[in-house]
C-alpha cells in the first residue's frame, strides 16, 4: 500500500508581535480578560506590503530545508488560506512560482481553519492516486487583513503566520505500523454559516469584508465537533487518547484544547499548545505547532501524531498519522 509520509516541516512567523498589553491601548480589553477567556497571551502581525504568499514561501523553504528535498522535486502544492493575495490566480500558484516550480500542480483549499487538514488530506490522497511524487502542503493566512480592530471579541483572537510540510510516498504494509498518514476523516455542515463568517466578498458585497463571529456558539459546537470526528480516527487506527504519543489541535482557544482533551482522555502533556504565543493563525495554526513541537524534539520518528481543527462552515476534520 502506498502511504504519504512527513519528510519535513517548516513555519515562519511576522517579525511583529502584538502583546494583549498592546491591543489594550486603542481596545477595550485587557490582558487579564484575553489570556482567562483564550489563553492568548501575544500574535503576530505581517507588516504593510507582506502577503500571504510571502509567509508561505518563507515556511515552504524551511520544510524543503528540513526535508533535504530541492524545489525541483515537488510536483504538487495544496495551500490551505482563507486571505489569499489575490481573487485570482490562487496564492499556491505564486508560492510555485517564487520557488522556481515550473511542473505539476499548484492550487488553493478554502476551509477556513481547518484548511491545513483539508489540504493535506487533498495531498494525502492525489499522492496515493498516483498523481504527483512529492508535494507541498502549506497553510499561510493574514488574518489581521479581515479584522474589524474595534471589535474586542474578535480582533483579540487572531494572527498571521504560516506553516509548511513536505510530503513524500512509501510502500507500507497496510497496517497502523507503517509511517506516513494512516487515516482521514474530514467533515462540513453548512447550516452553521452565521456563528462565524466573513461579511464580504466578490459576488456579495466586491469587499473582503470582516470577520464575524458568535463565540459561545462556536466554543459549544467545536468540543463536540473535535471528539466526534476524533473518534471516527481511533475507531478506523484502533489507536486511544492514551496510545496516541502527541495531540496537535488547530490553536483556537485554550479552553478548547484543554476540554477537548480530556473529553478524549488524551494527557495534558501530550499535548502541543501554542495559541499563547501567536494566537489563532486559522489554517496556519497546525502545522505552526506541529514544526515546533518536531524541531524542539518532543515528535520523534515513529510516535503517532493526532491532527484536528474546526473551522467556519462548519468545517472540522482529524488526521493520524505515524511519523
Amino acid at each position: 500500500m502506498i502511504r504519504s509520509v512527513i519528510l519535513g516541516t517548516g513555519s515562519y512567523l511576522p517579525d511583529r508581535a502584538v502583546t494583549n498589553d498592546e491591543l489594550a491601548t486603542f481596545v477595550d480589553t485587557s490582558d487579564e480578560w484575553i489570556v482567562q477567556r483564550t489563553g492568548i497571551r501575544q500574535r503576530h502581525i505581517a507588516a504593510d506590503g507582506q502577503f500571504t504568499s510571502d509567509l508561505a514561501t518563507r515556511a515552504a523553504q524551511r520544510a524543503l530545508e528540513s526535508a533535504g528535498v530541492d524545489a525541483s522535486e515537488i510536483d504538487l502544492i495544496v495551500l490551505g488560506t482563507s486571505t489569499p493575495d489575490n481573487t485570482f490566480p490562487a496564492t499556491a500558484v505564486e508560492v510555485q512560482n517564487r520557488l522556481g516550480i515550473v511542473k505539476g500542480v499548484a492550487f488553493d483549499v478554502q476551509a477556513v481553519c481547518s484548511g491545513f487538514v483539508f489540504a493535506l488530506g487533498t495531498a494525502d490522497s492525489m499522492l496515493k492516486a498516483g498523481l504527483a511524487k512529492k508535494a507541498l502542503v502549506i497553510g499561510a493566512e493574514t488574518f489581521s487583513r479581515i479584522l474589524d480592530w474595534k471589535d474586542r471579541t474578535t480582533c483579540v483572537l487572531f494572527g498571521d503566520g504560516a506553516g509548511a510540510v513536505v510530503l513524500g510516498v512509501e510502500e507500507g504494509a497496510g497496517t497502523t505500523d507503517d509511517r506516513g498518514v494512516l487515516s482521514v476523516h474530514l467533515r462540513s455542515d453548512g447550516r452553521h454559516k452565521e456563528k462565524l463568517f466573513v461579511d464580504g466578498g466578490v459576488s456579495s458585497t466586491q469587499t473582503a469584508g470582516h470577520l464575524r463571529m458568535q463565540g459561545q456558539e462556536v466554543f459549544k459546537f467545536a468540543v463536540g465537533a473535535v471528539t466526534d470526528v476524533i473518534q471516527s480516527a481511533f475507531e478506523a487506527t484502533g489507536f486511544t487518547g492514551e496510545s496516541i504519543d502527541w495531540f496537535i489541535p488547530h490553536q483556537a482557544n485554550r479552553r478548547i484544547i484543554d476540554g477537548s482533551a480530556k473529553k478524549l482522555g488524551i494527557a495534558p502533556d501530550k499535548v502541543v499548545v501554542t495559541v499563547d504565543q501567536h494566537g489563532n493563525t486559522s489554517a496556519a495554526s497546525i502545522p505552526l505547532a506541529l514544526d515546533l513541537a518536531v524541531r524542539d524534539g518532543r515528535v520523534k520518528r515513529g510516535d503517532i501524531v493526532l491532527l484536528e481543527a474546526m473551522g467556519g462552515g462548519f468545517t472540522w476534520g482529524a488526521i493520524v498519522v505515524r511519523w
